[in-house]
């Protein structure tokens, strides 16, 4: 898609994605720490927002803006959360944030001119994959709690939530897929 088909992001349009981003990460990163059972945790619940907001951002403003919003959320989130939340999963959570976001970003870009719902529905699934295995095994690996289930019950619900998010994908971008409208 060329550069120009992408709206202007402005700085306000910026800060407040990337705001987003970083208290999507940042109380999904306090909320991982409070278990539901031995299946799940809160922060299954938030986390799949993170690839709602960089999908949004990547379909008006491409992905190098949706990287911008990513680096800058990653980072705001990982100083919050070295303060807010345990060391390991600081750094387990950026890792893991890094990595899906970039596979996110660059999977939607391949996919955007596609039906409107694979780009989001593909690059979030192929990301919570990533995101799960390298959260789940940096974060918790060698501890007693029940990281393996909970990573199965995380990424259950990402999975879950990826379908489920579609439906607010489609509100939001609606007036991008519209048919412009003729002059009478």
């Amino acid at each position: 898609m060329a550069a120009s088909a992408f709206t202007t992001f402005t700085l306000r349009q910026f800060t407040i994605t990337a705001l987003a981003m970083a208290a999507v990460v940042l109380a999904s990163n306090i909320l991982v720490q409070f278990p539901l059972n031995d299946w799940l945790t809160w922060g299954a619940i938030t986390y799949p927002v993170a690839f709602l907001v960089s999908e949004l951002v990547n379909r008006a403003h491409g992905p190098l803006q949706a990287r911008r919003v990513a680096w800058v959320g990653f980072a705001v989130a990982v100083a919050a959360s070295l303060v807010l939340a345990p060391v390991r999963i600081a750094i387990a959570s950026g890792t893991a944030f890094l990595l899906s976001q970039w596979l996110d970003i660059g999977v939607f870009d391949r996919l955007r001119h596609g039906t409107w719902w694979r780009a989001p529905l593909v690059a979030t699934l192929l990301a919570a994959v990533l995101d799960t295995a390298v959260f789940w095994s940096i974060a918790f690996a060698g501890t007693s709690d029940p990281w393996i289930t909970w990573a199965l019950g995380d990424l259950g619900v990402k999975l879950g939530l990826a379908v489920a998010l579609l439906l607010p994908f489609r509100l939001l971008i609606g007036r991008q897929l519209a048919p412009p409208r003729r002059a009478a």
